[in-house]
């Protein structure tokens, strides 16, 4: 990585920094989007690996109560130094940051941008273990990373770099944990993931959807996550796709493509328009948006497996009108007004606090913007400003049963791709729901509002 690196600091330029020739155009439209994703650094200490040339320190020292920087090529950081030291309360460090320490709850935040691909393995786990450590609780952790492949058009000779796939981040990431029990109390900390999402930046110039970002939040925990739970025990890959196979390419959700058009209907999307997608699962839906009206889509879920392969098919599609992130939606921030349709099939049911949930909403909404909510719901109750509640239960169960039959007839080829136990599992899972709802335990509801 040194013989690397040596190779692409002679000058010490930010062509050189970002190894593309269009660094300029792209520095000018990226900075802005990076640092709108990161948290208020009012009073906060901010640790920033491979800070290079100073691209980010010099708004990051514009902000912060104190940045250290850190590279380890002399250049870079002797460049970085000179242009960045008069701005303020600042640190310059040449280190390799594999070798790098310092006390524990040092920083509120740490920032990289393009430095754990240069890592191994092991080399990247370790640093994770560290970076936990360093973070005071309720701190953050940002990282922007290439995945799959390169981007910059920079001619290398030979490219060590590790090109990984975002599910390996979001895995590592939260897998690791910080004891910091006391004497007479427990205490374990870990990562959740508040956003992982593709750069739009590099989408819109480049047509490219593997430069990926993250946020993630130090927080204290037991030794799993809400989103850990979803990937390694409800939608598991092989999971997801048993679930698409009964749904129909692309939806996770009940009715698949029939109940999508008809909901999609209900809020009179046209060309041009902004959507939220809340649960997106592996993207069939945003996807029949954007290809039939020509709306953008956002879509969020919690699920980084279903993310991934939503992300997989956008890229095949080439459909930049469709974009995907791993991201907890309580936690998610975006301007008022951003959107015209706020949409979620089967999710809000797993937030506790839906009231705030709801106030997001309706800020992230225009005037005149449309919320769409399908959901599991138990009971009845009362409603307030413009919102239409439906009682879709019967329509629920119809699908239902229209979905055993087509299990029923594709037994042999479901067995075949997948088992017969994965077979049991789904048939066993629908068939208790189709119970819950002709016994009254349980209801879907379809729920629409239009902000005023």
């Amino acid at each position: 990585m040194t013989k690397f690196w040596k190779e692409h600091s002679k000058f010490a330029t930010v062509e050189e920094m970002m190894l593309d020739s269009n660094a300029q155009e792209l520095t000018q439209h990226e900075l802005p989007e990076i640092l709108s994703l990161l948290p208020s650094l009012a009073a906060s200490d901010v640790l920033e690996l491979g800070a290079g040339i100073g691209r980010y320190t010099r708004h990051l020292i514009g902000k912060a109560c104190h940045v250290t920087a850190v590279d380890f090529m002399e250049k870079f950081v002797e460049k970085n130094r000179k242009d960045n030291s008069h701005l303020g309360n600042a640190e310059f460090i040449q280190a390799d940051v594999t070798k790098l320490d310092f006390p524990k709850h040092s920083f509120d935040v740490v920032f990289s941008n393009w430095l754990l691909m240069y890592l191994s393995d092991q080399e990247l786990k370790s640093l994770a273990e560290k970076l936990l450590m360093w973070l005071r609780p309720g701190g953050y952790l940002f990282f922007r990373e290439s995945c799959f492949h390169q981007s910059g058009d920079c001619k290398r000779d030979f490219n060590p770099t590790l090109y990984r796939s975002p599910a390996y981040y979001n895995h590592l990431m939260t897998s690791v944990l910080q004891d910091e029990s006391e004497k007479t109390e427990k205490k374990c900390y870990g990562f959740d993931m508040v956003v992982n999402k593709t750069v739009q930046t590099y989408v819109k110039v480049k047509n490219n959807q593997n430069q990926l970002c993250w946020l993630m939040q130090k927080v204290r925990r037991g030794f799993s996550t809400f989103q850990e739970f979803l990937d390694n025990q409800q939608y598991t890959r092989r999971g997801i796709l048993r679930y698409e196979k009964m749904f129909g390419s692309g939806y996770v959700s009940t009715g698949g493509i029939s109940t999508t058009k008809e909901f999609v209907d209900m809020v009179n999307l046209t060309a041009g328009q902004k959507v939220l997608d809340v649960g997106c699962g592996i993207g069939g839906g945003d996807f029949y948006m954007a290809k039939t009206f020509g709306v953008e889509v956002l879509g969020m879920d919690l699920s980084s497996n279903m993310v991934e392969i939503a992300m997989e098919r956008a890229v095949k599609e080439k459909l930049p009108l469709v974009q995907f992130e791993v991201s907890d939606a309580t936690k998610r921030k975006f301007p008022d007004s951003t959107f015209d349709v706020v949409y979620s099939r089967d999710t809000i049911l797993h937030i506790r606090d839906k009231l705030d949930l709801f106030r997001k909403f309706y800020s992230w909404l225009k005037p005149g913007g449309k919320l769409l909510i399908s959901d599991y719901c138990s009971g009845t109750g009362t409603n307030s400003f413009n919102v239409r509640a439906e009682d879709r239960t019967e329509q629920f169960i119809q699908v239902i049963k229209v979905e055993l039959q087509r299990a029923g007839e594709m037994k042999e080829e479901f067995i075949q791709e997948f088992s017969q136990e994965d077979y049991d599992a789904v048939v066993n899972g629908w068939t208790k729901k189709l119970q819950r709802c002709e016994t009254g335990d349980q209801r879907w509801g379809l729920f629409y509002a239009t902000k005023e």
